[in-house]
């Protein structure tokens, strides 16, 4: 089972399938293994890198996390992987660090594809941020009020029931610890980045998703994106809350998989 020593964590990583590399990055509190309603069928013609964001499924948990550094712990995977350039994809936190691995380092990118996220430009709060009180609660409570408030109906109007229901089972047996769900919401706290970077740093082939049922990051920071990075594509899914890889029913693989196809075949063109 493959590590990769990032700074001061052991960042776990795997890899599947062979063919143009793709870089998958998850969101807040869940491991790489919430990556499976994509990773089967992406792996069919593309080497599929994914690795578990600190303090989730079996990479090691620290303190003063930032969104820099989990930015870093992906270029090292990417750099285990042997890979000098890959498509990337996040969704979520993972989106946010997917366009921050973008704009500092645009020269290992084939692309990269923004999911339910926003380019986040504000600070949240003054002077030393707290994480809310849930961060600082057992985590067998923790996991006990996410089954209870677990409802096939927060995927959104147009999600499948049987989708829904398997994730959350899937949900309820991932890993993460306290402190490290802590640290990525204090990450997200504290980072912050500009229009103007993001405008002049994400030049690649971009792709924004984003379901319009989002209660999390509202369907408009998905077409705040798609406008910041004029030549990127955005595709709104109807109907479907943040997961919107489990309540689009597999069109959102098939929308990724035509962008990366697209891209690679641009790229085959042009050499």
């Amino acid at each position: 089972m493959p590590f990769v020593q990032s700074g001061n964590a052991r960042i776990h990583w795997r890899s599947e399938g062979k063919g143009t590399p793709v870089l998958l990055i998850m969101g807040h509190l869940y491991s790489s293994a919430m990556w499976y309603p994509l990773l089967p069928e992406l792996a069919k013609n593309h080497r599929v890198i994914t690795f578990d964001n600190r303090g989730t499924g079996q990479s090691d948990t620290t303190g003063d996390v930032t969104i820099e550094q989990m930015t870093a712990d992906a270029l090292a995977v990417l750099d285990a992987a042997g890979e000098a350039k890959a498509h990337i994809y996040g969704v979520s936190m993972g989106g946010g660090i997917a366009g921050e691995f973008g704009m500092a380092h645009p020269d290992r990118c084939l692309s990269v594809t923004l999911g339910c996220t926003m380019l986040k430009q504000t600070r949240a709060g003054h002077g030393k941020q707290r994480a809310p009180w849930i961060y600082r609660l057992p985590r067998w409570l923790v996991r006990w009020m996410l089954r209870r408030n677990a409802k096939p109906e927060v995927y959104g109007s147009a999600a499948p029931r049987d989708a829904a229901l398997h994730d959350m089972a899937m949900l309820a047996k991932d890993r993460f610890t306290m402190k490290g769900v802590r640290e990525q919401n204090l990450a997200m706290t504290r980072y912050t980045t500009t229009r103007e970077r993001a405008r002049a740093r994400l030049t690649m082939p971009v792709l924004v998703l984003h379901g319009d049922e989002d209660p999390l990051v509202d369907v408009k920071y998905g077409r705040e994106l798609h406008e910041i990075v004029p030549h990127s594509e955005l595709v709104v899914y109807p109907g479907a809350g943040h997961n919107f890889l489990v309540a689009s029913g597999g069109k959102s693989n098939h929308d990724f998989i035509d962008f990366v196809e697209r891209i690679d075949a641009q790229q085959s063109a042009a050499a």
